[in-house]
């Protein structure tokens, strides 16, 4: 019996990369693309209608950013494999988006050959992560400093926030839109943007003004 051949799904909101994905996907035995989306909402509509095994997502995209798409695919479908194929490679992007649920995380500078061989290895259950991404994981947990005998582990009502996303909250306490963060702490709005989609996913909310009664609950904000 012939295997059937793995489902992908891809999300770019670049013309020419999508094109060239699902040119890419029709040239592999075994794989075979069932939808295309130019934004995150549209990703999850199709990945609701069409079930892919993989589901290729950019990070940056109109409606909802990768990040966004990613948890609410993992919310709605966990069976999916998220793979983010993305031009942004620092520690904020990479970290938000496996909070997410993605489970692979390559940059576009990688070869087709790359590409392929990580959305099979997610549709088989792997975690996949180019070479660079892979350093910055290995580097981030080598880094991490544990807390010492003077210095509490416990970092006040949202211990699973990171400094930077406790500083971001204490914005949105204030009701400070994403512009106006991103200004303040020199982050691109970009930045600013994952960091709340990671916030709300620690904090179980569904929005920012949920986000900004928690916070305030806690005494953040002005």
């Amino acid at each position: 019996m012939v295997d059937r051949p793995v489902r992908v799904l891809v999300a770019d909101d670049h013309p020419i990369f999508l094109a060239g994905m699902r040119q890419l996907l029709e040239t592999q035995p075994g794989l075979t693309c069932v939808g295309a989306a130019s934004t995150g909402a549209q990703a999850v509509r199709l990945v609701a209608d069409e079930h892919p095994d993989v589901a290729v997502l950019d990070l940056d995209m109109p409606d909802l950013s990768g990040v966004e798409a990613a948890r609410a695919i993992a919310e709605h479908d966990p069976s999916v494999g998220v793979l983010m194929l993305t031009m942004l490679g620092d520690d904020d992007s990479v970290f938000a988006a496996l909070r997410a649920g993605a489970r692979g995380y390559l940059l576009k500078g990688s070869g087709p050959d790359d590409v392929v061989a990580a959305i099979r290895s997610v549709a088989g259950g792997g975690a996949v992560f180019g070479p660079t991404i892979a350093a910055r994981i290995v580097d981030y947990f080598a880094t991490a400093r544990p807390a010492t005998r003077d210095e509490p582990a416990d970092r006040g009502a949202f211990p699973d926030l990171t400094a930077r996303e406790r500083e971001i909250l204490t914005y949105l306490a204030d009701g400070e839109s994403n512009t106006t963060i991103a200004a303040r702490l020199y982050l691109s709005p970009k930045t600013v943007r994952n960091h709340v989609s990671s916030i709300l996913t620690k904090l179980h909310v569904t929005d920012r003004r949920q986000a900004m009664l928690r916070a305030r609950e806690a005494g953040l904000g002005r």
